[in-house]
């Protein structure tokens, strides 16, 4: 029997072969409700990241999955300024939980993809009942907060450390 394959990191081309048709666009630009969420991926260092993808996953406006006519996932490679986008409705509560987003992120330097959610900031209300924001420290409950902006919400994600603006690194959640 030979040895198994020795785990790699992912990239530098990992964007080769995952783009797929309706990439960041969750809904049609003329969707009633759209919004974008856009934000920046930095490493450890607060360097951009001009090769990651982001993954999100999510409810409907009504806190539903699977429905018919909304799909609720998207995938958006960063640009060379390391940003991402994608153009998307503000999902409901699901249960107890606040609205939110569900965010992988695959990226140079990684084993595994990491995962952390997207909560939005202008649901302070929501926010503070919400079962997994509750079991963050407090202190780092702001990492995983999308500020609102004219035409949607804004939400950077660091993958360690502290950027040079003293942003935290963003929570992850291991599984």
């Amino acid at each position: 029997m030979s040895p198994g394959t020795p785990s790699q990191t992912v990239g530098p081309y990992l964007s080769i072969g995952l783009s797929w048709n309706e990439g960041p666009h969750v809904v049609a630009a003329d969707e009633p409700g759209a919004i974008w969420v856009r934000g920046v991926i930095r490493d450890g260092a607060g360097t951009i990241v001009p090769d990651a993808l982001v993954e999100t996953w999510q409810a409907d406006p009504q806190g539903r999955f699977h429905t018919p006519g909304f799909r609720g996932f998207a995938r958006c490679g960063t640009d060379d300024d390391g940003r991402w986008a994608i153009r998307t409705l503000k999902p409901g509560p699901v249960g107890s939980q606040a609205p939110h987003l569900a965010v992988s992120v695959f990226a140079r330097g990684l084993l595994h993809r990491v995962v952390t959610r997207l909560y939005f900031a202008d649901e302070p209300t929501a926010n503070a009942t919400d079962p997994v924001l509750a079991s963050i420290p407090a202190e780092r409950r702001g990492t995983l907060l999308a500020t609102p902006r004219a035409d949607g919400y804004h939400f950077d994600i660091n993958l360690q450390g502290t950027d040079d603006q003293g942003t935290d690194e963003t929570v992850f959640f291991t599984f």
